[in-house]
């Protein structure tokens, strides 16, 4: 179960063989195929997973001796884990925009409550990404370029709402079995849960898989994960919700700061303030082109 070695391992894999040009392209072409058909098969296993979760529940229920504590701990578990995402979306996340861009961020997160609300309804930050790129780029009016290029690497590595899900798991999954934590194991779980985050899907439940790294980790049983279990479709939407304005927050970030490379970059392409190349420059280069504005190709573009 060295899931964490595995993890390292592929990073050092994937950079050698980008590294490779061309004869690394069929074993890249081969990943990529793997991962297209892992994900089907995870589409499949999420439409029969109810019925496998009811009895892995069961399953731990019977083996508990006394099952109302344990529904109290997970009660506070789901009030810790609500809790501190809360802090982190409603403090942290626009303190840091604040002091970034200079902007009130609560307007910033109105503008985004569409994308929020769809990230909540459907547990995943990659079908959110449309809405999210639609509310980015009309309500709060960033950048397209800068919309398209932080939005689809955020949905896919910046899942900060699972990173901090995953930490208070492992804590609670610890105090569970009686296992007392120390400073050091405290900080090797909240970098491995950092860490895991990233490698994680954006679908449905995604941190319950990478959340045997951050428990492996530390010496905890990988088995207690079937605890929250029956709560993680509760947390899992309001987790999204965070990985999605985390998302959102660091597109109006990179935009503030890339404003005077975007200017200049328009100032040398010719391009006018909704990105596109201004008529007047246009027309001579297609009239060079095609031969003069009456020339029949011309004519028809």
């Amino acid at each position: 179960m060295n899931i964490l070695g595995i993890v390292v391992f592929s990073i050092f894999f994937g950079v050698m063989c980008s590294k490779m040009g061309p004869a690394g392209k069929p074993l890249l072409d081969f990943f990529e195929a793997l991962h297209v058909a892992t994900m089907k098969l995870t589409m499949l296993v999420i439409w029969y997973s109810p019925i496998g979760i009811i009895f892995l529940v069961a399953t731990k229920l019977i083996e508990m001796e006394d099952p109302s504590v344990v529904f109290i701990q997970l009660g506070y578990y789901m009030l810790t884990v609500l809790a501190g995402l809360a802090v982190h979306g409603f403090i942290v996340l626009p303190l840091v925009y604040f002091v970034a861009a200079r902007r009130n961020p609560f307007v910033f997160m109105y503008n985004m409550l569409k994308a929020l609300l769809t990230a909540w309804g459907t547990a995943s930050s990659s079908a959110t990404l449309p809405v999210t790129m639609e509310c980015l780029e009309h309500r709060n009016k960033i950048d397209i370029r800068v919309a398209k290029f932080v939005a689809p690497i955020g949905a896919t590595v910046n899942m900060d709402g699972t990173a901090l899900y995953e930490a208070v798991a492992a804590i609670f999954i610890a105090q569970v079995n009686g296992i007392t934590l120390n400073v050091g194991e405290v900080i090797t779980i909240s970098l491995t849960a950092t860490a895991a985050a990233i490698g994680a899907a954006g679908i449905p439940s995604a941190g319950l898989v990478t959340m045997a790294i951050v428990l492996t980790a530390v010496g905890l049983p990988i088995d207690d994960i079937r605890l929250i279990y029956a709560i993680d479709w509760f947390l899992d939407r309001f987790r999204t919700a965070i990985n999605v304005l985390g998302d959102s927050y660091g597109a109006g970030i990179v935009e503030k700061l890339s404003q005077a490379d975007l200017a200049r970059f328009d100032q040398e392409h010719g391009l006018d303030a909704d990105n596109e190349i201004s008529v007047e420059e246009t027309i001579p280069e297609m009239e060079k082109e095609n031969g003069g504005i009456n020339n029949p190709t011309f004519t028809k573009f």
